[in-house]
């Protein structure tokens, strides 16, 4: 294989770039579409994807088309699970501190899955199971990783998911939506306002400079999680982020 003047494998980089194509294109692609979103020459992403279509990372679908494949899901499982074992001190600081549920949850094709709890130690209390997929625009943790992308981004991803409205509460539309993102990123962190499930309040905050769009939260009861709460979990959720984010970009 060979080797870069920067010490990296040059094949290795041009797998991760078409595996990252084909993701950012949503899932799949043509040849010819890869061809036009890179300077590799056909013939070596012809080559390429040859390569992890045997491995099982690529699949060729029947209308030729090529799509990720199934090993990938192994791999990504694998990485979430470390990356819920990294914040679970910040998560557990948070519950510590504001007696209520921390999550992380990072977006994966267009919804976002919960990678982390650390649940409050009241009775009543919120539970969502790790590994479970959400919607991003009923979310906070959805909201938070909405507010970092732009507008055209947000319409993309609602667009090939719908907005469902489990709650009279919920953002049915995307000019709704796009003006909460717009209050979002002025204050800095989302706010689900009993949008998900009636009676449970939830404030969140993005990850800065996460490698893949990432986000925090804590959640509860509206009786318990009002305003002076968030007043208090603000700064907190900001503290986590920002130590996550340093943990996450250890060189």
């Amino acid at each position: 294989m060979a080797e870069k003047a920067s010490g990296g494998v040059q094949s290795v980089e041009r797998v991760f770039e078409l595996l990252e194509l084909i993701t950012d294109a949503g899932g799949d692609v043509t040849l010819s579409e890869l061809s036009s979103s890179t300077e590799l020459p056909l013939p070596t992403i012809h080559r390429l994807l040859r390569t992890l279509v045997s491995l099982g990372y690529v699949r060729q679908l029947p209308n030729r088309r090529y799509a990720l494949g199934p090993r990938l899901i192994r791999l990504g499982e694998g990485a979430n699970k470390q990356l819920g074992a990294l914040a679970r001190p910040q998560l557990q600081m948070l519950v510590e501190r504001l007696g209520e549920t921390a999550n992380m949850a990072v977006l994966d094709s267009d919804m976002v899955i919960y990678v982390a709890q650390v649940p409050s130690p009241h009775a009543m209390r919120m539970f969502t199971e790790v590994g479970r997929r959400a919607h991003t625009h009923d979310t906070g943790v959805g909201k938070a990783i909405l507010a970092q992308l732009d507008d055209e981004q947000v319409r993309s991803i609602v667009a090939h998911q719908g907005m469902p409205t489990p709650t009279t509460y919920s953002l049915g539309d995307v000019d709704s939506l796009l003006s909460d993102l717009d209050k979002t990123r002025a204050r800095g962190y989302a706010i689900d306002e009993q949008e998900q499930e009636i009676g449970v309040r939830c404030f969140s905050m993005a990850v800065p400079h996460a490698p893949t769009p990432t986000a925090i939260s804590v959640s509860g009861p509206v009786s318990r999680v009002d305003e002076a709460f968030g007043e208090r979990a603000v700064p907190l959720l900001r503290e986590a982020a920002e130590k996550i984010s340093a943990e996450l970009n250890r060189g």
